[in-house]
């Protein structure tokens, strides 16, 4: 007992001394203990926290109107919607020019001889304006007369020919007749000698056959001049034809000659008539033009905008002279179409071509509508939105808006605006994207 108390006092003994160096060297052994943050939980609390102030910003935002704009109210222009007549028309420039046009072109070139007229003369039909020679062409009619001359010639010749062959078929035909008549009454004379024996009877018989011969010659010259008659017939009405074809041909070639003298095809003034003695002129080429005297038409461009609501027949005014819509083309260049007006009754007086008049042009009846003057924030928004003055006016707000027809003054109201509200309609170029103006003076 005493051995076995010694011993666990002196196994005590040791773990008391080894708590004690433990507290003594551990408490000169501590350190910091420094734990590694984790890089996707930082990022994801930045964004988070990003997220959350940008929901709150744009709730702070939507309540309070969105992206604003300071704009001082001297630069922009405020109109007010009133209630009025609107006129459903267009303001077209057009030019004027003349309403016919004939074009003068040489025929078969050739050199200036000799000019007779100026440009801007009055002309009448059939006036000479200018002469041009050309050698070879006149040899190739000379020539062209010469072979047709031939030809004709040689038809003239046929058609003789076939009216000699005719008449022989009547010599023919006259001469058989005869010998038939002679034969007949020498037959019958033979015929009672022959009894009482004062004539053979082989010349009876020599008689009565050559009276047979030319009775079957008689049969086949007919058939012969039948034949010839019908084939003769169709051959003189080509050979007919064909002398008609000649002399045509004959009758051009002169012309194309004739054509070197360059007249008025209508009365008129003549314009862009610029040539010189001896200048070459080539075959086709423009000389001038002559114009109707004092009888003129506009041409204008219309924007493609207005495609579909003009018609031929549509009015238009210049002053107090009434016009209609007589031609519309169907190209579309540049964003433009081109239409023609035709006056209706007196043309003003002192009008002159290439001049350019300002119309008028009627697209519909007049109507009672909401009215808000036209600008150029149309431009901007389409006719989709607008910015609309409050009561107050210190501010401009975007509004939705549905906007119809419009002339150079005013634009029809549909919806979105009342009566006597005001408006921003001079451009938005530069505030676009804003939803509200804060108007300042």
């Amino acid at each position: 007992m005493e051995h076995t108390n010694k011993a666990k006092k002196e196994i005590t003994m040791p773990v008391q001394n080894i708590k004690k160096s433990k507290a003594v060297s551990g408490a000169g052994m501590d350190r910091k203990v420094t734990h590694q943050q984790n890089p996707l939980k930082k990022w994801s609390g930045i964004s988070a926290l990003i997220i959350v102030v940008g929901y709150f910003g744009y709730q702070f935002s939507t309540v309070t109107g969105g992206r604003s704009l300071s704009v001082d109210q001297s630069r922009i222009v405020i109109s007010e919607v009133v209630s009025g007549t609107f006129e459903d028309f267009i303001p077209v420039r057009g030019r004027v020019t003349p309403a016919q046009t004939v074009y003068l072109d040489a025929m078969e070139g050739g050199r200036v001889e000799r000019i007779l007229v100026e440009d801007g003369a009055d002309l009448t039909s059939g006036n000479l304006i200018v002469e041009l020679s050309n050698a070879s062409l006149q040899l190739n009619v000379l020539g062209n007369e010469a072979r047709v001359a031939e030809q004709l010639n040689n038809m003239r010749s046929i058609e003789l020919s076939l009216e000699q062959n005719r008449l022989q078929h009547k010599r023919n035909l006259v001469d058989i007749d005869y010998q038939i008549k002679m034969l007949t009454r020498q037959l019958g004379r033979e015929q009672q000698l022959v009894t009482t024996g004062a004539v053979a009877q082989t010349t009876f018989e020599d008689t009565s056959d050559t009276l047979q011969w030319y009775k079957n010659r008689l049969t086949i010259t007919l058939e012969s001049q039948a034949s010839d008659s019908k084939m003769q017939s169709e051959q003189l009405i080509f050979l007919k034809d064909t002398s008609q074809r000649l002399e045509s041909n004959l009758a051009i070639s002169r012309k194309n000659l004739d054509n070197m003298n360059v007249r008025a095809p209508v009365n008129g003034k003549l314009s862009g008539f610029n040539v010189e003695v001896g200048q070459s002129i080539g075959r086709g080429e423009r000389l001038g033009q002559i114009d109707t005297p004092n009888d003129y038409k506009l041409t204008a461009n219309i924007d493609e905008f207005y495609l579909g609501r003009v018609d031929l027949g549509q009015k238009a005014q210049f002053e107090n002279y009434k016009l209609v819509i007589s031609k519309i083309y169907p190209q579309v260049q540049n964003g433009q179409f081109q239409v023609d007006f035709k006056f209706v009754g007196e043309q003003p007086s002192g009008i002159r071509r290439g001049q350019t008049i300002q119309t008028k042009l009627t697209l519909g009846d007049e109507t009672k509508a909401l009215l808000i003057p036209n600008g150029a924030f149309f431009q901007d928004t389409g006719g989709n939105w607008i910015f609309v003055v409050t009561s107050d006016k210190s501010q401009a707000v975007k509004r939705t808006v549905r906007l119809g027809r419009r002339n150079s003054r005013f634009i029809e109201v549909l919806d979105g605006l009342e009566e006597g509200e005001q408006v921003v309609t001079s451009p938005y170029s530069s505030y676009q994207d804003m939803d509200r103006l804060n108007l300042s003076n």
